[in-house]
């Protein structure tokens, strides 16, 4: 089976002559009292303004209390460890680092006068057992834009402080688990979506939106009885037309719908979260890190069914699911205050 993750990591980490224009890596950490923790680190390349970000956002049950800081280092080194292998590190000098051992591990070290997180991962549940990454064969393609998730759920220890916020003991350390995902591209989308959520190993992800003119998506439903993936071609529209997919976005309602099918099965999905509930990010763009263009909330509703269908017959609902607390995102042309000082929703 190839391996994508080494592949991209060899080609993208290991690369100073990569001619993408932006690299991120985002870990949405679950901690023992319900709490998230939210770690990205970003560059982009040559860019005259806010070239690299951290971004350390602790987000408890009681959103109203969300601890937000985002922090536009001077220095951002991305290197291989070793010839030997595809270890590599996110260094950031004078605060810490994001290390991804050959064997899959990761270890996190960040010590800023605002925040002390250190956590080591102790497992990995990758995208499925047929293949790394939700792109599948796609990763090999000469494309624009790419998106990789590297576990779905890896159990970590960690630590953590925030000296100026009162932390539940129970976050202060522990066993926390963790979500992993990484984007490369020329640019970010001019308008995306991103849902995500689990629940043992039950869990459903989704990335996507307007790329190459057109609009495209990349989405996985696991469970005991199901494990599945949907991508381009079948999860692709033209022009607002298209056999297989069809989705609608509302920021005002704060809902995402979408339905992606191939010839034999239909999922359907419908992501809505509370106003109020969201809190923005800096993603990457051609001129930098642009503050609050995107929003996202951890406290969404989100409901699946998935139809099967023979040749000929009509479509069978055969599984509903339901998940509580997920992840929805919009971003950029599907977040209407996108660039505003309209920090929260």
């Amino acid at each position: 089976m190839l391996d994508e993750f080494k592949a991209l990591q060899h080609s993208m980490i290991c690369s100073k002559a990569s001619s993408f224009l932006f690299e991120g890596y985002y870990n949405k950490f679950q901690l023992p009292s319900g709490a998230h923790l939210i770690i990205i680190i970003s560059q982009v390349k040559d860019a005259d303004k806010r070239p690299y970000v951290l971004s350390f956002v602790y987000v408890p049950e009681d959103v109203s209390k969300i601890y937000h800081k985002e922090v536009f280092p001077e220095e951002l080194d991305m290197r291989r460890l070793d010839d030997k292998t595809d270890a590599f590190i996110l260094d950031i000098p004078g605060i810490g680092y994001a290390k991804w051992h050959a064997d899959s591990t990761t270890e996190y070290k960040l010590n800023h006068e605002l925040f002390n997180f250190e956590a080591t991962t102790t497992s990995r549940v990758p995208w499925s057992d047929a293949t790394n990454s939700p792109e599948g064969p796609l990763i090999s393609l000469p494309l624009p834009l790419h998106w990789h998730v590297q576990s779905l759920a890896s159990e970590c220890k960690f630590s953590l402080q925030i000296p100026e916020y009162k932390l539940p003991q129970e976050d202060a350390s522990g066993v926390a688990t963790v979500h992993q995902e990484k984007n490369w591209a020329f640019s970010f989308p001019s308008a995306h979506m991103w849902v995500q959520c689990r629940d043992g190993d039950r869990g459903f992800c989704c990335a996507g939106g307007q790329i190459l003119g057109m609009e495209a998506f990349l989405l996985g439903y696991r469970s005991k009885d199901l494990n599945f993936d949907f991508r381009p071609p079948f999860a692709t529209r033209l022009a607002g037309l298209s056999p297989f997919m069809a989705y609608t976005t509302d920021w005002e309602s704060r809902t995402f719908e979408l339905s992606v099918q191939s010839f034999r099965r239909k999922i359907t999905v419908k992501a809505v979260a509370p106003k109020g509930t969201f809190f923005p990010l800096s993603p990457p763009f051609q001129d930098g890190h642009r503050e609050n263009y995107l929003n996202q909330s951890f406290n969404a509703k989100v409901e699946i069914k998935i139809y099967e269908s023979g040749w000929l017959s009509a479509w069978q609902l055969v599984g509903e699911d339901s998940f509580n607390g997920a992840s929805l995102e919009f971003g950029a042309g599907y977040y209407p205050p996108a660039g505003t000082e309209q920090k929260y929703n």
